[in-house]
């Protein structure tokens, strides 16, 4: 790969073009940047990923070689963002503090990886007159929505936790930067992400519970907690589909299937792929695994569906198929 500080690539004039694009990607070198950095590659789009590599990691995309660009920066050093951008026909920006619950603990670090990271994604954009923005937002920002399943036009969001609220921040920057400075944007947002390369979530922490102790698997809350799920490649498919597909000002879709699972049933499923027999399934007890934690959440994707993108798995075969992957790349004894 190539390890650079700073890109100088002529911007292209026009988004929708049969040619390959400059695209950046932040949190390229993340779960799910580097699946769709995949995708983009295999396009034939010349890809830079900007990632600080506090969670991403170089194996997830060093098969790509010398076919991407590689800045590790922080986000919130806005003179790095700023010496990436010039050029770029497209940003994906997916760098975001990926565990929700350390926002319980410290308070500002969704702001700050967050909200701000974003404010200078859109300002390095501004400077280098880049007009398209594509943002990994999440299903949270509806908070604990009374609609389900819970539809794009649902309001008014109140998310209730820090994470949920940095991503509708990100959002409403987004479209301000839309409305006043001439932005075309995509706002995805994200069911639970799970799949290949995963390093944290729900599935992730099971199996890593019972590599420690395979006799007991501790659930938090009261495994009743009920959401949708979709699968990583298909997460990304949705995206590049989606890009391609529409071209609004604004664009904001749903990413996920039309069904959920419980957390009761993926540890269940999580035990019956490692093997394990004999397995003590015990709760924490509670409606939530933690503060924060939305006990329900069912997304629409019918606006994803209507633009004839169709993913791989439903919920519970996209856990079942992560629960089978993860644990050969974790390892059990």
């Amino acid at each position: 790969m190539k390890l650079i500080s700073r890109i100088n690539v002529g911007l292209k004039n026009n988004f929708h073009v049969a040619q390959s694009m400059k695209v950046l990607v932040t949190g390229g070198a993340g779960f799910i940047g580097s699946h769709l950095v995949d995708l983009l590659v295999e396009r034939g789009d010349e890809v830079t990923i900007f990632d600080n590599m506090s969670s991403g990691r170089a194996e997830f995309f060093a098969h790509h070689g010398e076919n991407i660009q590689f800045v590790e920066g922080d986000l919130l050093d806005l003179a790095a963002v700023k010496a990436a951008m010039p050029g770029t026909d497209l940003v994906f920006h997916l760098a975001a503090n990926p565990d929700i619950r350390l926002g319980t603990r410290v308070t500002d670090t969704d702001l700050k990886q967050g909200t701000i990271a974003t404010y200078n994604v859109l300002e390095s954009m501004r400077c280098a007159d880049v007009k398209n923005i594509a943002f990994a937002s999440s299903s949270v920002v509806y908070g604990e929505a009374s609609e389900m399943p819970t539809p794009e036009t649902y309001g008014p969001l109140f998310p209730i936790s820090l994470y949920g609220a940095s991503k509708l921040g990100s959002e409403a920057l987004i479209t301000s930067w839309v409305g006043t400075f001439g932005l075309k944007a995509w706002l995805f947002r994200f069911a639970n992400i799970v799949g290949a390369r995963g390093t944290h979530g729900v599935i992730f922490d099971f199996i890593h519970k019972l590599k420690a102790d395979p006799t007991r698997l501790e659930v938090l809350g009261n495994g009743r907690q009920e959401k949708s799920y979709m699968e990583v490649i298909d997460c990304a498919r949705a995206m590049v589909h989606l890009t391609e597909s529409t071209n609004d000002q604004v664009n904001c879709f749903n990413l996920g299937t039309h069904d959920t699972c419980s957390v009761r049933r993926i540890a269940e499923i999580v035990v019956e792929e490692t093997g394990f027999e004999n397995v003590s399934i015990e709760y924490t007890g509670g409606d939530r695994g933690w503060a924060g934690d939305v006990p329900k959440t069912m997304l629409d994707p019918s606006a994803l569906f209507d633009q004839g993108f169709t993913p791989n798995y439903d919920s519970e075969g996209a856990i079942r198929h992560t629960a089978s992957t993860l644990i050969q790349e974790i390892g059990l004894p």
